[in-house]
């Protein structure tokens, strides 16, 4: 059996209700059900975390760092975390940086990640789906 941790930062948990014409109108609870449904007959399990704080996704990272694969969505950490760009190159677990939206259509401080050159992939711009291409990816 695989397993595989979903790390979600700040202001994830508002989904569905914060901007839901950039964000889409899905929870993070219906996005968790569409991943554990996804993963459903692969022999994966799922592990789910979100924070708004820095130092708790570090320490999230660090404690999935052991298991087969981290999706990440680190939210407005991306653009401003040289923590989580060292806790990502510290573990052996291939991380895939996910984002809702395409952050190159965004504002111009979105287009720069400080996480993309230490994960194995990035998934942008899907809404929810980037989640599902994710796992699919790290299958």
């Amino acid at each position: 059996m695989k397993h595989i941790a979903v790390i979600n930062g700040p202001n994830l948990n508002m989904l569905g209700m914060r901007e839901p014409d950039k964000y889409g109108t899905e929870t993070l609870e219906i996005i968790k059900e569409r991943i554990l449904a996804a993963a459903e007959g692969l022999d994966i399990a799922i592990a789910f975390f979100q924070s708004n704080i820095e130092g708790e996704l570090v320490t999230a990272i660090q404690q999935a760092g052991a298991l087969d694969g981290i999706i990440l969505n680190a939210g407005a950490y991306t653009h401003t975390s040289v923590a989580l760009r060292d806790a990502i190159s510290a573990v052996a677990a291939p991380v895939v940086e996910v984002h809702l939206t395409n952050v190159m259509a965004r504002e111009e401080f979105r287009h720069i990640s400080m996480l993309s050159a230490v994960c194995k992939g990035v998934i942008s711009g899907f809404g929810a789906d980037s989640y599902v291409l994710a796992l699919r990816a790290l299958v």
